[in-house]
């Protein structure tokens, strides 16, 4: 999955459990220019903090990785 797609889908499941980016870098330990750079899809998610992410979001890995599910 290419970067801007899993920024997305990142950014859309924090706002669909109401988390502000600060919020969700706060939660997950990053830093928040680290989550905006995801979210834009400027910044390719390591596995360490797409587990972090969807840790606190209470998603799948693959729920987040994945736009068929």
């Amino acid at each position: 999955m290419d970067n801007k797609r899993l920024g997305r889908r990142v950014r859309a499941f924090r706002k669909l459990k109401g988390y502000t980016q600060q919020e969700l870098a706060d939660r997950t330990g990053i830093s928040l220019a680290v989550l905006g750079a995801v979210e834009r899809g400027n910044r390719r998610l390591e596995d360490q903090i797409l587990n972090k992410i969807a840790s606190v979001l209470e998603v799948s890995t693959q729920e987040l990785a994945d736009p068929t599910i």
